[in-house]
């Protein structure tokens, strides 16, 4: 026993994955995706885990521009007043800002709070900016960084103090216009998760008590963690005419009447990839969907002393030929190959070749799969067919497997007792629901910290009875435990 776990030690992951905090943790140092600053909740993304952002980030952005939307930039600090212009709103991140109240030895007039969110200050410029029906629809956008400063215990990626994130902010002239937006935000995030990063999710409306501060209502992403919990991904809300009013968003309509305008806001964020880390990753590390993959294929050549420079010449001719793979060429010489097989799996390269005198006799290489580690003989000439064969299967079983797992892990439920059971056995529940929020108060005390997650659209044809109140429900509710 005491030999398996040195083993695990050296090779892979000493957490257990039911452990999820501290697996979790240590699968990002390990695989190289993240460091820790003097900045207590604040992380270095390292080179792979920001090239996997850039994709995500040009893959969203790419689709926000074929529907119309622009990006800008506003500043970093926000003055107090103008903060403050939007009670609800600014309620709800009281707690999180961070604010700058000193320069050098001078204190500052009126307090700046770094940016929570950038409705505040955009929404000032968009007062004078909008005049007429001909200025709507106006669609922007903006890709920046955030500070919310939680008190909670920080995981790298899930629950940060910083990060980074796209903030959509559209206007619109009627209400009808901006709710059809919906479909379309939601449809480019599920879309990116879905087919780069292989994770499937519960989209519904958020219950009044969990709505977006200052927003009439909020749309989300759901997604299920190896421990059961459930956690935001990427969400829509509109605000109606809330901030329209605090701000004087106004136009004049066809007919030269003054009308408040309706808008929108929406945003993916960098949390996704730790969702996307943890749902596939295993006990020797990560495992990357060759989609997002900055490199989906790795070369270890095999040889000894007497082989090394012919193994080395027809690695390098190989690499050359992947090349559109981002393929990893290892040629490092001080490292054995069994300690490079353990590294590039724990850093989660969706394909290994491997190179030796054999194969190069025989005019063919072994690859070997990291999802399910398995290895194959490939004739050279068949290779690029071949790797574009079983990148688009590794792709399509994590995907498979993960849809799985999220539909395996729910569990729909007629009374109090059979959500317990459910919360207590780390799934979530579907169960009826009053909207009262006094409702999701109780259901939060009964169940031990469990809360609405969202509302699917499609409901069951009958409601049933509140597992509250015994009354006639309202909807059927995911319910779970959230980060």
């Amino acid at each position: 026993m005491k030999k398996e776990n040195k083993e695990k030690d050296v090779k892979g992951i000493t957490a257990e994955k039911d452990e999820f905090s501290e697996y979790f943790t240590e699968l990002m140092i390990k695989a190289d995706l993240v460091d820790y600053t003097n900045v207590s909740g604040c992380i270095a993304f390292k080179p792979v885990a920001y090239s996997i952002w850039e994709k995500i980030k040009e893959e969203v952005d790419k689709r926000f521009k074929e529907i119309g939307i622009k990006n800008v930039y506003f500043p970093l600090f926000i003055p107090e007043k103008t903060l403050m212009k939007e009670a609800e709103h600014f309620e709800g991140f009281t707690p999180e800002v961070a604010w700058v109240t000193r320069v050098g030895d001078k204190e500052l007039n009126e307090k700046l709070a770094i940016r929570p969110t950038s409705e505040t200050i955009m929404y000032e410029s968009y007062a004078k900016w909008i005049r007429s029906w001909r200025d709507l629809p106006l669609l922007y956008n903006q890709w920046n960084n955030v500070v919310r400063w939680e008190f909670k215990n920080p995981v790298p990626f899930l629950r940060t103090r910083e990060f980074l994130w796209n903030e959509g902010h559209t206007v619109y002239s009627r209400k009808k216009e901006a709710e059809e937006e919906r479909d379309k935000i939601l449809g480019i995030y599920k879309e990116v998760c879905e087919k780069y990063l292989a994770i499937p999710s519960l989209i519904g409306r958020k219950s009044k008590k969990e709505t977006f501060a200052g927003a009439e209502y909020t749309y989300s992403m759901e997604f299920i963690m190896p421990n059961g919990k459930a956690i935001q991904g990427p969400d829509w809300h509109h605000d109606g005419q809330n901030f329209a009013k605090a701000y004087g968003i106004k136009f004049l309509n066809k007919d030269g009447k003054e009308e408040y305008a309706y808008q929108n806001t929406f945003a993916i964020t960098t949390r996704i990839l730790g969702i996307m880390f943890a749902i596939h990753s295993d006990d020797k590390g990560l495992i990357l969907p060759p989609n997002i993959a900055p490199n989906k294929s790795v070369i270890v050549p095999i040889y000894f002393e007497d082989s090394k420079e012919k193994v080395l010449k027809a690695c390098s001719v190989i690499a050359k030929m992947l090349k559109k793979y981002g393929v990893i060429f290892d040629d490092r010489v001080n490292y054995k190959p069994g300690f490079k097989f353990n590294e590039w799996e724990m850093k989660g390269i969706p394909l290994r070749i491997e190179i030796g005198p054999k194969e190069i006799e025989k005019k063919e290489v072994i690859i070997i799969r990291r999802d399910n580690n398995k290895k194959e003989t490939v004739k050279i000439k068949d290779l690029k067919e071949k790797i574009n064969e079983e990148l688009e299967d590794i792709q399509n079983k994590l995907f498979d497997k993960a849809k799985k797992f999220l539909y395996g892990n729910f569990i729909e439920c007629s009374s109090l007792n059979e959500v317990k059971k459910a919360i207590e056995n780390k799934k979530i529940a579907l169960a009826p629901l009053s909207k009262d929020e006094e409702i999701e108060d109780k259901l939060k005390f009964e169940t031990g910290g469990a809360k609405v997650l969202n509302i699917p659209d499609e409901q069951p044809s009958v409601r049933g009875k509140c597992i509250i109140s015994g009354k006639d429900a309202d909807y059927y509710a995911y319910i779970g435990k959230s980060y």
